[in-house]
């Protein structure tokens, strides 16, 4: 199932192109109070909601998807979880090249480990990215998203995938300079999701999956998931060693070579195949 945030927060489906509302199947989520859980409580009972979205679909409003602003599926994820240079050729790429890495030592992902993005850079494809330092260089990444379904807490990489609600697009938007990475990829609107969330029985296996990104047209980066160096199942693995997933967190998975910079008025084109494509500009 294809499922979407829209407008002013509503749920849809994607059905043959259309979108079916069906943001009545949220009556199914419980109330809660104060202090509020720290997880996305669409994605946490996301088996009933779609229980609920198979009761009601026959009866949804039927809207052309390009009538609709598409927010990021996850409305409210506890972390945004980044995995640098996870492909062996970005790696080179990094290294070879001083306005990326900035005199900043670069370590293969083992050594360097992961980091977090604010919540606060998230947007949906509907919304622009701003690029909010005209001065300095600021790239696209495309990435495989992973949105964590259930709790994980020191999980093993063969068990990683039964925590896992489903995938979409995201773009790792940087800001270049010397600075820390996390601070860089948190720039308000450096973080992308969309255009909605593939649940895992949809999308199937993560280990060979098509990734391209283009930029007014031009083909930028391409590359296939299997050249991961470590996997969707060890990304989930090593996070969960050090702090708990909980539902709606989201694990970046890792950007191939061929990042490169976007200015004001670039249009990018992100797709992965058993996803579709994102179209997200690029403003001041």
């Amino acid at each position: 199932m294809k499922i979407c945030r829209f407008n002013q927060s509503r749920l849809g489906v994607i059905d043959q192109g259309s979108v079916l509302d069906v943001t009545a199947a949220l009556s199914v989520l419980p109330a809660e109070s104060y202090p509020y859980p720290v997880i996305d409580a669409l994605i946490a009972h996301l088996d009933s909601v779609r229980d609920e979205i198979e009761q009601i679909r026959h009866e949804a409003r039927k809207l052309r998807l390009k009538d609709v602003k598409l927010l990021a599926p996850v409305a409210n994820p506890g972390k945004l979880v980044g995995a640098p240079v996870n492909y062996l050729k970005h790696l080179e790429e990094a290294r070879a090249q001083p306005e990326l890495h900035h005199n900043n030592q670069i370590e293969q992902i083992q050594r360097a480990g992961l980091f977090l993005k604010a919540t606060s850079s998230l947007i949906g494809p509907g919304e622009p990215v701003r690029i909010r330092f005209p001065d300095r260089r600021s790239d696209h990444e495309i990435e495989l998203a992973v949105i964590i379904g259930k709790t994980a807490d020191r999980v093993a990489a063969k068990h990683a995938l039964d925590h896992v609600a489903g995938y979409t697009i995201g773009l790792d938007m940087t800001v270049r300079g010397p600075e820390e990475r996390s601070l860089r990829k948190s720039v308000d609107t450096y973080s992308v999701l969309g255009p909605w969330l593939v649940t895992a029985d949809e999308f199937g296996s993560p280990a060979n999956v098509d990734l391209e990104l283009k930029v007014n047209g031009q083909m930028r980066q391409q590359a296939n998931t299997r050249d991961l160096v470590l996997t969707i199942p060890e990304l989930i693995e090593f996070a969960s060693r050090f702090y708990t997933l909980h539902p709606g967190d989201v694990i970046f998975g890792g950007t191939p070579e061929g990042v490169g910079p976007v200015v004001a008025g670039d249009s990018i084109q992100a797709k992965i195949s058993n996803i579709g494509t994102m179209t997200v500009n690029v403003l001041a």
